[in-house]
This record gives structure tokens, sequence and C-alpha cells, in this order.
């Protein structure tokens, strides 16, 4: 049987991929909405740093979508610096955020850091809530008062052999970067060596 030259070639592939309907006929033409974004957003009138790196830690999947999407307001990045008693710049260094990009999220009040840069934010709060799990989980008498977000700031800039000897703050600008460093406390936690 003889093939036609255009049967089963890439532009007819394309076009029979895009006739194809995405969602099935029971599925819902809109994602829907399971916590409101407002719930999850970040707003220093109402949080801290401790609360909002809860919020992140225990958001389902779906929730941690619109919440990327979204991104995470200028002014975390100000309470975290002041939290972790780190210059807010260094901050942006560590998160590779542009210093002009820096510049616009400092000034305009409620602007919204979004992308990659929303994405190293939120790394940050995970890395806050691994940190602060340590902490609630430890049985010593000290815990209680124990200031997670300060000695995380500390511990970020020293050099770690589990990260071939480089910092803590030198992987957090990747989603990647953020589970080595998530998995390195981790194994503080565990008393693993890595």
């Amino acid at each position: 049987m003889p093939v036609s030259p255009n049967k089963g070639s890439a532009k007819s592939k394309a076009l029979a991929r895009k006739s194809k309907p995405v969602l099935s006929a029971n599925a819902p033409s809109k994602p829907r909405s399971y916590t409101s974004l407002k719930a999850l957003a970040y707003n220093p009138s109402e949080s801290n740093v401790n609360a909002f790196a809860r919020k992140i830690n225990d958001a389902t999947p779906l929730e941690m979508i619109q919440f990327e999407r979204h991104g995470v307001s200028g002014d975390f990045i100000a309470e975290l610096a002041e939290g972790m008693n780190i210059p807010s710049r260094r901050i942006y260094e560590m998160l590779r955020i542009p210093p002009a990009t820096a510049a616009r999220k400092k000034t305009v009040s409620g602007a919204r850091l979004d992308g990659r840069a929303g994405l190293a934010v939120i790394g940050m709060g995970r890395l806050i809530a691994v940190a602060q799990d340590m902490v609630n989980d430890s049985m010593a008498i000290d815990a209680q008062d124990f200031d997670v977000v300060r000695w995380l700031g500390q511990w970020i800039e020293q050099p770690q052999p589990a990260l071939g000897g480089g910092k803590p703050a030198e992987f957090l600008d990747t989603p990647t970067g953020v589970e080595l460093v998530c998995r390195v406390l981790g194994a503080m936690r565990s008393g693993a060596y890595l």
C-alpha cells in the first residue's frame, strides 16, 4: 500500500495534536480555587516570616501552583532580611535577583516578585519551614525560644562539607539548589552524614 508523502509528516502530526481536546468532557473548564490567594499571600500586617514559611510548607500542590503564579510581595524580603540580620541587598544577591528588579520592588509598595525571583523567595520560605520543623521536633529546653530565622541567616553563610565546602547561600537561587540545602538541613536533623 503506497504511503502518502504528507501522512505522518511533522506538520500533519502538529495539526493533529492541536485538534485533540486537552480536557476530557467531564473535566472542569477552569481549575477550582482551593485556597484564595489572599489567604496564601504574605501580608506584613497580618503575619511574620515564620508564619509565611508555614503557609508555604503547608500548602497543597495546587495551592503552590497558584502561589508560584501569583508571586511574593517584595515586603517579604525586607522582613526576611531584618529577621535574618542580613542586609536586603545580600538577600537579593543570594537569590540572584537583579539590582534593577530589587530597586523597583523596594520602591513600589506591594510590588510582587514573580517568575524565577518569586520561586527563589518561595524557596527561602521552604528552607525556613524545614528549620522550624527541626526546632519543633527538638526536645531541648532552649528550643522553645530559639530564633530559627536568625540562626538560618547565620548558617546559610557558613561553608558546609555536604555542599562541597560551599555556603548554602550559594545554592538558594534555584529550586534544585533549595532542595539540596533542605536535604542538608534534613540530614542535620536526623544526624546523618552526607
